[in-house]
């Protein structure tokens, strides 16, 4: 009897294993279409960028002085900018943390001129800076157009977790759709390949 319940569980975890990839597909490809329609925002988190946090002593235009994308995350951002092409998504208006993690996934996108911008900053270890950072991304979300192109968004976790409540990998995000407020809804989610 325990061979045959072994077997069953084993089937079971080769069937999940096998939708799991497929579920993941049509999620993103769902995301993919919803970020394509006006007044949409995709809030995405660096690309892998090995390590946690940033050294003692880092300093934010020093590149050398921070944690920073491996060759995995330059792949994984010129990926993503390869899969928004592909569903239509050509241009963007994209503004990224001032991190060189995330600017450096913001241009590997390719989706036009990236603009570097404090709001989205991380704030990390230091706890007396999330209200003021989320209500600054919170602002920036509000004053975006609800019937404009695309907007893409390259931050950090916890900025992200902030404003949707939900948790990120590195290279993944989540779309939003723009209603006037800092807390638009997150109508899709994009997962790393």
């Amino acid at each position: 009897m325990p061979t045959v319940i072994a077997r069953c569980l084993a089937a079971l975890c080769i069937a999940l294993g096998a939708v799991s990839p497929l579920r993941a597909e049509t999620e993103d490809a769902r995301a993919l279409a919803e970020l394509a329609k006006p007044g949409r925002v995709l809030m995405l988190r660096h690309a892998l960028a090995p390590g946690f946090g940033d050294p003692p002593g880092f300093k934010l235009g020093d590149c050398a002085t921070q944690r920073t994308l491996d060759a995995v995350g330059r792949k994984q951002a010129r990926l993503l900018g390869a899969r928004l092409r592909a569903a239509g998504i050509r241009a963007a208006k994209v503004t990224s943390s001032q991190w060189c993690r995330c600017l450096e996934t913001a241009r590997l996108l390719g989706l036009g001129k990236v603009e570097p911008r404090a709001a989205l900053n991380s704030f990390f270890g230091r706890e007396e800076l999330r209200g003021p950072r989320l209500a600054a991304v919170g602002d920036l979300l509000a004053r975006l157009p609800q019937d404009g192109p695309p907007v893409v968004l390259v931050t950090h976790q916890v900025v992200i977790s902030g404003i949707t409540g939900r948790g990120v990998d590195s290279g993944g995000g989540y779309v939003l759709r723009l209603n006037g407020s800092g807390r638009p809804p997150v109508v899709g989610a994009l997962t790393v390949d």
